[in-house]
């Protein structure tokens, strides 16, 4: 029998099927002992509606590859960045088209207020240039908005850092 963790692994996430949750990073934790398996998982964000979806289907491959009780819980704590996308990860939504995230913000202290948010250097993904610019901050889910490259024309989504 394939071991607990290779088949989470497998798992794609609903939203972004050219990764899988080990690649986004939303997989935390596969225990397994006598045939229970035990599956943590985190959140991109409070509310993210693919959650469900996901782990539904780590039961489903699961319980697929012979494990008969499964539990997928949910850990909010620490809270999921999206520095935890892998490289591979990076590597595929590049791959797609999609803008995979640079470093997420890192602040001490207070937060600085200002009237504009601070310009974001995103590259394209389909030609590389990093003369793009926002079209909106929600694109097709919350976690990704949506730009525009001015050097190809091209629109592409962006996942967002956090």
């Amino acid at each position: 029998m394939v071991s607990a963790r290779a088949v989470a692994e497998r798992v794609t996430d609903p939203e972004l099927p050219m990764l899988t949750l080990a690649d986004l990073g939303v997989l935390r934790e596969v225990s397994e002992e006598d045939g229970r398996v035990v599956v943590s998982i985190t959140p991109t964000y409070t509310g993210c509606p693919a959650m469900d979806t996901m782990r539904d289907d780590l039961v489903h491959a699961l319980s697929s590859a012979g494990y008969r009780e499964v539990e997928v819980r949910t850990v909010l704590q620490p809270a999921w960045s999206s520095d935890w996308i892998s490289d591979t990860g990076r590597r595929k939504l590049a791959e797609a088209g999609i803008a995979p995230p640079g470093a997420a913000p890192r602040r001490t202290g207070p937060v600085p207020l200002t009237l504009v948010p601070p310009a974001k250097r995103v590259e394209c993904p389909r030609c590389g240039s990093a003369d793009t610019h926002l079209v909106s901050e929600f694109g097709p889910t919350a976690c990704k908005a949506l730009r525009r490259c001015r050097a190809c024309a091209e629109t592409f989504e962006h996942v967002k850092e956090i």
